[in-house]
Parts: structure tokens; sequence; C-alpha cells
């Protein structure tokens, strides 16, 4: 199959590493011209760099914790772009935490991995609106949790909201869907499992394929939910993790 994005515009989130790395590159390697939005913006930079069309890779610096800051980064994108037809929102972090833990550390890991993902996006859903055509996609957590974990409730939380989000746009033509990563390489995966020993044990208990995946693996499935041949799919939450999930439902 082939995806043509060369009329396109995106965002993406995460930029810098890992899956939003992987997506970004798909993209503009599919025709997209993508702004990357990442702290670590030199190091989407780096990747506009590696790309040679026929999309192209802008780098965006923020930080999306901040108060604000999806909305300046809303406004820095459409001005960049002139209009956004996809957002891939593939910013987060895990953020496990004790049975005591504050209401400070539960609200920071509920901020960052919800809350800053909803203010970006109605930021820029009503654009894709406004043009009849959009492409919402949000990489989240598992719906299996074994420990308290901040980031666990958040992506939940996401979960829902995504499934009523796309309910009511879906007849302006935009489509919101969730993908689920299950052990995908990248910087937080690898502290976890910092050697191959660990990676293998793991993955031969817990993963039936009995392997951790690429960020390519998953980025490959989000370039389609992005394309006009997935128009028919959305409100979904879909997971990417060697078939792990152990639940037909």
């Amino acid at each position: 199959m082939h995806i043509d994005l060369s009329d396109r515009t995106a965002v993406v989130t995460g930029a810098s590493q890992g899956i939003g790395r992987a997506t970004a590159r798909m993209l503009a390697a599919a025709g997209a011209r993508v702004v990357g939005v990442a702290r670590r913006h030199e190091l989407v930079q780096q990747l506009a760099a590696e790309v040679s069309g026929p999309g192209s890779i802008t780098a965006l610096h923020a930080d999306l914790y901040q108060a604000g800051a999806p909305e300046q980064a809303a406004a820095q994108a459409l001005r960049m772009l002139g209009r956004v037809d996809i957002l891939m929102n593939a910013a987060g972090g895990s953020r496990p935490l004790p049975f005591d833990a504050t209401n400070a550390q539960w609200e920071e890991g509920m901020v960052l991995n919800f809350f800053r993902i909803r203010e970006l996006t109605h930021a820029l859903v009503p654009g894709m609106r406004e043009h009849g055509w959009g492409r919402v996609v949000t990489f989240t957590g598992t719906s299996e949790p074994i420990m308290l974990n901040a980031a666990f409730a958040a992506k939940a939380a996401v979960h829902v909201w995504s499934k009523g989000l796309s309910r009511a746009v879906a007849a302006d033509g935009v489509t919101v869907n969730c993908l689920q990563p299950g052990r995908i390489r990248s910087e937080q995966i690898m502290k976890r499992y910092p050697t191959p020993e660990a990676e293998r044990e793991y993955a031969q208990a817990e993963i039936p394929i009995g392997r951790f995946g690429e960020p390519a693996e998953i980025a490959s499935l989000a370039l389609f939910l992005a394309s006009p041949q997935a128009s028919y799919i959305t409100g979904t939450v879909i997971p990417v993790d060697g078939g792990s999930s152990r639940f037909a439902f």
C-alpha cells in the first residue's frame, strides 16, 4: 500500500526520540510537512537534517508541561505550516508512584499525560474541522496496570476523552484514535531494562512474540491511521505490544 501525504501537514510531539521521532520521520517520508515538537529540539533539528524528502521536518522547541505551552505551540505550528491536518501526540512519561504519593505528584502525572494532550488537541482540532479533514493519533499506555502509576491513570482518561471527541468531530471528517505501545525500544524503556539479559528475560516471560518492538513498528500503524485509507477508523484503542495484552476486550 502506498501512502501519499504530500498535500498534508503534521505536528508530532515528543519528536526527539523513540516513537515520536520514528513517526515524524515516516510522515516526512510520505511527503508531509512536519513540525516536530520537543524540549530537546536540537535532536529534532538533527533528524530534520537526515530527511531527504519528499516531505520535511521543522523543529519547534516547547516544554508542554508548562501552563499555556500547548496553545503557544499550536499557534506557532499554525504560523509555520498554515494549517495542521495531522496531530500525533507522542509526548509523555511514566510516573510510578508509591501508595503515599502526594497530591502534587499525582497532579504532575495527570497534567503531563492527559491535560496537556487535551489542550494541544483542542487547540488544533477546530482548524481540522474547518477544513473538513483531520487525524489525531495519541500514543497511550497499558490498560492492565501492575502497579500504581499516574501515567496509567492519565492514559485511561485519554482513552475515554478520545472516544468522546471522536464522536463529536466524526461528521467533520476528523478521526481520533489511540495506540497503546507495549515494550517499544526508547530511552524510557531501555532505562528500565538496561541490559540484553533484562530485556530478554522480560520478553520471554511476558511477550508472546518474544522480543521488544521497534519504534517503526508502531509508527507505521500511526502513519496508516493518518492516511486517507483509514478514513473509516475512529474512536479506537489499538494495542501494539507483541501480543502482551491478556484480555480480548
